[in-house]
């Protein structure tokens, strides 16, 4: 039986960015060779846990609190001012379904430790050259950051792409072409003209 995606695990992703001569960089660490995303790179964050949740408070405030809570266990960055960027809702084919947000901030000014559990490499990167790495087949990066990446490189400054922020982008997954391609719609918008595929450009 498919899980309502309103009683869904919730989840918290924080999108760092830190102004640069080039405009801006951001965040991306690498996961280990296990677990979620093995391999992958992705923002900091990670579940809603019990300590996130407060009674009578907004799922995506939960969310919020812990995209903070695990940035800070993850890279060591204490982080506020956080904005809602988008709301990730995974496909019904999914065998781990797990609804989740991303918000936007610019990120404190100390130096990010990476956590040995849970990071084997970080990297301050433009929007550009994290997706150059992905389509050279350099990196692995999953649609939601691929995507997340692709819209940040239209701004040319942090004060320009926290503008952009402010209401979560309702992106609804849906897999194509046995599992080889996927589009998302936003709203009743469809989002992928062509559908956005693993295989490196």
């Amino acid at each position: 039986m498919t899980i309502p995606d309103d009683e869904l695990p919730l989840a918290g992703t924080a999108v760092l960015l830190r102004p640069a001569d080039e405009g801006f960089r951001v965040l991306l660490l690498r996961r280990p060779e296990r677990g979620s995303f093995a391999g992958a790179w992705v923002f900091p964050g990670g579940k809603v846990e019990q300590g996130d949740r407060r009674d009578g408070a907004e799922r995506v405030d939960d969310a919020r609190r812990a995209a903070v809570r695990e940035t800070a266990e993850e890279v060591g960055l204490v982080i506020d001012g956080l904005v809602p960027l988008s709301e990730w809702r995974p496909p019904a084919e999914a065998p781990v379904r797990i609804r989740t947000w991303f918000f936007l901030a610019e990120a404190p000014r100390a130096e990010a430790v990476p956590s040995e559990a849970e990071v084997a490499e970080l990297a301050w990167v433009t929007p550009a050259e994290a997706l150059g790495r992905h389509a050279s087949g350099e990196w692995t990066l999953f649609p939601p950051t691929w995507v997340t990446l692709h819209r940040l490189s239209m701004h040319d400054r942090v004060s320009a792409a926290l503008a952009s922020a402010g209401a979560a982008e309702l992106f609804q997954t849906r897999v194509l072409d046995g599992g080889r391609a996927f589009a998302w719609e936003q709203g009743t918008l469809h989002a992928a003209a062509r559908p956005w595929s693993f295989a490196p450009a």
